[in-house]
């Protein structure tokens, strides 16, 4: 039985699959049946449970919700690259930062971070871009669902071959490379992690701790995983919470052709509040 997947029933995998787009807003076609009895079989065995039915029990009898956060990580995918679809953070160094360049102030949401390293290249972007960072005040929430990937965002630690594709100028200024036992490691250095504050939010919260209205909101990549009702919702939501001018830029892979929204298109995933 050690290592063998516990079979998942249709039955056990439709509960699961209401109880994941219910709380997360993801949804699971049934191609997903098999990956979801793959990931999760380990777990079953961890807990000491023999059928997808027993832990279904666990997860909704668990009010911290800790649980249901880590059956997430396990079923989602965080691919993430420093500097991944760069035309975003071109766009934001030649078209958006001159345009702040009065008031020296700049809000940005990374609203699915990941492990961090699409903040970070935010964070690097303003740096390098700005002639006097110093003078600036930037500030960037990075948010995720899952506190595994918070943790590991927030720690700023990565292995050296993350950054193979960044100049080697770029990693030289922004990363601090491990020595001896920490060789082959590198991590943030502080005037980036300064400009960040991790902290897990759930994209279908009716209301985001938000106070002060956003230049800019990143949400990219997450979107393929909702029904076009949850995107639209979302992307409304998002609406609110930028300031007059502000941008929402979303993966390459995503658009929001089918979706009923008031933005302006600026360029292929990117789009502006112009009323």
């Amino acid at each position: 039985m050690i290592g063998m997947d516990v079979a998942i029933s249709t039955e056990e995998f439709q509960r699961f699959r209401t109880l994941i787009y219910d709380e997360s807003g993801i949804s699971l076609n049934d191609q997903k049946q098999g990956l979801v009895s793959s990931r999760l079989s380990k777990r079953l065995r961890e807990l000491g449970l023999s059928t997808f039915s027993e832990y279904y029990e666990q997860l909704t009898r668990d009010s911290s919700g800790e649980e249901f956060t880590r059956m997430l990580d396990l079923i989602s995918t965080n691919k993430t690259d420093f500097f991944r679809e760069p035309k975003h953070f071109e766009y934001l160094r030649e078209e958006i930062l001159p345009q702040l360049n009065q008031d020296k102030k700049i809000r940005i949401w990374s609203s699915a971070c990941s492990t961090g390293e699409e903040p970070y290249t935010i964070a690097m972007t303003l740096y390098d871009s700005l002639s006097d960072p110093a003078q600036w005040d930037c500030k960037i929430l990075a948010s995720d669902l899952s506190t595994r990937v918070l943790a590991k965002a927030a720690a700023g630690v990565y292995d050296a071959e993350r950054v193979h594709d960044v100049p080697p100028e770029t990693v030289k200024r922004h990363f601090l490379r491990g020595r001896g036992v920490s060789e082959g490691v590198l991590k943030v250095k502080p005037h980036l992690s300064a400009m960040i504050q991790f902290r897990r939010l759930n994209l279908m919260d009716e209301q985001f701790p938000i106070k002060s209205p956003l230049d800019l909101i990143f949400c990219r990549n997450v979107m393929i995983y909702f029904h076009r009702p949850t995107q639209e919702r979302l992307v409304n939501k998002f609406y609110r919470y930028l300031k007059l001018g502000g941008h929402l830029f979303i993966g390459h892979s995503e658009s929001l052709q089918w979706v009923t929204h008031p933005f302006t298109v600026m360029a292929p995933t990117i789009y502006r509040k112009e009323m």
